[in-house]
C-alpha cells in the first residue's frame, strides 16, 4: 500500500501526493509512541478508498491554537492549498484546553475533600475558571475552524469531530511524573472515588458541546463518539490509549462513521 498518511508537508509533495483530507488534531493524532495514533488508523481505513491523510496540528494543542494560535497559519494555508480537493478533514482538540494541572486545578473548587458528587467539585458561571464558561470558548474555536473550513472544501465534503473517551486519573504519565490529571484532582481534595467521575464529567460537557456542533451544522459536520468503547487495559497513560485501543475506537466508533460517507 502506497503511503497514505504524510506528517510533513514538503515529503508529500516530494512524493508527487496531494491529500484528500486534511487532519488538523493534538495528541491522539500525533501520539509518537510505538502503536501509533488514532491518525494512523483512520489513516489505514481511508487508504483503502484510495485517500491520503495531510496532518497538522502537534501533540499539546488546543483548540485556540487552530484559529489563532500556534497553528492557525498552517491551516489557513493547508486549507487555501487543498480545501478545494478535500472530500473531508478531521478535527481533534480540546482534551489540552482541560486537561493538565495549570488547566484542570482553576475549575475546581478550592477544597473539594466535601464534596459527594462530581458535578460538585467544580466551578460554575459564566466567569472565567468556569467548566461553562471553558467550553462555550471551547465551542466557538470549534465553530471559528468549521465555518473556515466550510468555506474551502467542496460542499460534499464531511468535516469529523470526536469525543475522547473517559481517561483515567491513574497518574500515568508518558515519561516521568507529569500526569495531566491526577495532581490537579489532589490538590483541590476531591476524594479518591470521585476523580473519575470528575474527568468522566468534563468528557460529556465536551462531547455535549460537539453534539450540538453536529446538530447546527446541516449535516456538513459529523460527530465521532467514542465514550465508553475502552477498557481499562486499553490506556497506555491518563490521555493516551495503547495502540490496540486506538485501533478499537477506529474500528467500532469512526469506521461507521466514514462508511456512511463513503470513505471507508
Amino acid at each position: 500500500m502506497a503511503e497514505s498518511l504524510y506528517w510533513h508537508e514538503p515529503t508529500m509533495r516530494n512524493d508527487g501526493a496531494m491529500p484528500s483530507i486534511l487532519a488538523i488534531g493534538d495528541s491522539w493524532f500525533w501520539y509518537p509512541l510505538p502503536g501509533g495514533s488514532l491518525a494512523t488508523c483512520l489513516a489505514r481505513l481511508v487508504a483503502a478508498k484510495q485517500h491520503t491523510v495531510l496532518a497538522f496540528g502537534n501533540n499539546g494543542a488546543e483548540a485556540f491554537d487552530y484559529v489563532g494560535g500556534v497553528y492557525a497559519d498552517v491551516v489557513e494555508r493547508a486549507l487555501d492549498r487543498y480545501g478545494d480537493g478535500c472530500s473531508a478533514v478531521f478535527v481533534s482538540g480540546g482534551g489540552n484546553d482541560f486537561a493538565g494541572f495549570n488547566d484542570l486545578r482553576p475549575l475546581l473548587r478550592v477544597d473539594c475533600s466535601a464534596s459527594t458528587t462530581a458535578p460538585e467539585c467544580f466551578n460554575h458561571g459564566t466567569l472565567p475558571g468556569t467548566v461553562e464558561e471553558l467550553f462555550a470558548r471551547v465551542a466557538q474555536y470549534y465553530a471559528e475552524l468549521i465555518d473556515r473550513i466550510l468555506w474551502s472544501v467542496p460542499a460534499a465534503a464531511t468535516i469529523f469531530v470526536h469525543s475522547y473517551d473517559y481517561a483515567l486519573p491513574s497518574g500515568q504519565a508518558v515519561i516521568g511524573s507529569s500526569a495531566w490529571l491526577k495532581p490537579a484532582l489532589v490538590a483541590a481534595g476531591v476524594p479518591p472515588p470521585l476523580r473519575a467521575g470528575c474527568v468522566a464529567y468534563l468528557i460529556d460537557r465536551f462531547s455535549g458541546r460537539l453534539e450540538d456542533l453536529e446538530a447546527g451544522y446541516g449535516g456538513r459536520v459529523a460527530f465521532v463518539d467514542s465514550r465508553g468503547t475502552l477498557d481499562p487495559g486499553d490506556w497506555a497513560n491518563e490521555l493516551h490509549p495503547t495502540g490496540a485501543g486506538f485501533r478499537k475506537i477506529a474500528r467500532q466508533n469512526w469506521r461507521p462513521a466514514l462508511a456512511a460517507a463513503g470513505l471507508a
